[in-house]
């Protein structure tokens, strides 16, 4: 599939930030993604860890060409050449990624950068700083994506909302039950796996948990 020539979508200010589970690709995995994105997520982030270039590649371009049109920002997980092969929106780095600094170099000023602050107010400042387009705090509550992940409260995320500009990113077990503390407590966005597309279905879940932005 050839590379969008388009220029990137801005990062959105609020919503719900879909986050693509691993195992599901090809066909299957666009019409996930387009179930979420007709019931109205802000953005989507292609999340895949295999070792499969060629298949992730074709993948990254088809999620691009079923968001792009319906005006949604697609983000690639932790790799920037992905992104730019596949002419993603932008790029979300975790602690052991590219760094900031390059990533913009590669990517240009008009894409979207995320980064991963897990429990660190300092980090989200600083990538804040940096340049980052948004911050992105969790494991808020126990996640069947990474069991081990570090921790956040909700304390931090309203500690740290004041001096922090960008938007913040909540991931980590989330769900329409356990979602509205994070909202009061500062959180911009949620960036939610299971809860959609775990769900028997993903455009009656996407609906809820977007409701909880109205």
């Amino acid at each position: 599939m050839p590379q969008s020539t388009e220029a990137p979508l801005p990062w959105p200010v609020r919503g719900v930030y879909a986050v693509t589970p691993e195992g599901l690709t090809g066909p299957d995995l666009a019409a996930a993604v387009a179930n979420a994105v007709e019931n109205g997520v802000a953005a989507v982030q292609y999340r895949d860890k295999s070792a499969d270039p060629a298949r992730r590649r074709r993948d990254a371009a088809a999620l691009v060409a079923v968001c792009r049109p319906r005006r949604v920002p697609l983000i690639v997980n932790d790799d920037v050449e992905l992104a730019a092969a596949a002419g993603a929106d932008g790029v979300h780095l975790g602690r052991d990624d590219e760094a900031l600094a390059a990533a913009r170099a590669r990517l240009g000023d008009a894409v979207t950068v995320g980064v991963s602050c897990y429990d660190d107010a300092g980090r989200a400042r600083a990538a804040a700083r940096g340049g980052a387009d948004y911050v992105a705090f969790g494991s808020f509550f126990p996640s069947l994506t990474k069991p081990g992940a570090i921790r956040a409260t909700t304390g931090l995320a309203a500690a740290v909302r004041p001096s922090v500009t960008v938007p913040i990113v909540a991931i980590g077990g989330i769900t329409a039950e356990n979602a509205p503390p994070l909202l009061a407590a500062g959180i911009d966005l949620v960036a939610i796996v299971n809860a959609i597309f775990g769900a028997p279905d993903i455009g009656r879940a996407t609906r809820r948990l977007v409701g909880l932005f109205s």
